[in-house]
């Protein structure tokens, strides 16, 4: 499902290149479920924003499901994301004046779907996480 390879990450800076990640490669396959625990900085998030294509590696390759994202354009990336990958950020970012159903399912209003499309999937992704109950609440 996910290949990663050689990916290397550097930003410039006033004091010179930093390298936050170097030459990383792994894979992680259909149902397995991978934890990335390390200090403040050592680029945990750049990692998780290069592998949702919402920033670009300086080198190396990303796959997810055999498609790469470093030959993508910026919609495709767009897209790709709004297709097959989702992101729970630390601090929530959902939309306040709308219910728990409703964020969930703006993504597949974005990609064209009608809201009755969008329902009845938001719902049982809703109750996969035991939120059923609360699908009317801001």
């Amino acid at each position: 499902m996910l290949k990663v390879t050689n990916l290397s990450k550097s930003f410039e800076d006033e004091s010179g290149r930093v390298d936050v990640i170097a030459d990383a490669t792994f894979t992680v396959e259909d149902g397995e479920m991978v934890a990335m625990i390390g200090e403040s900085g050592a680029g945990k998030t750049t990692l998780l924003q290069i592998l949702g294509g919402l920033d670009r590696a300086t080198s190396g390759t990303v796959a997810v499901n055999g498609r790469r994202l470093d030959s993508m354009s910026r919609t495709e990336l767009a897209l790709f994301r709004n297709a097959f990958i989702g992101f729970v950020f630390q601090f929530h970012h959902l939309l306040p004046d709308f219910t728990a159903l409703e964020n969930v399912f703006m993504p597949g209003l974005i990609a064209g779907k009608t809201v009755s499309q969008c329902t009845g999937r938001a719902k049982e992704l809703l109750d996969s996480v035991g939120l059923a109950k609360r699908i009317t609440h801001f």
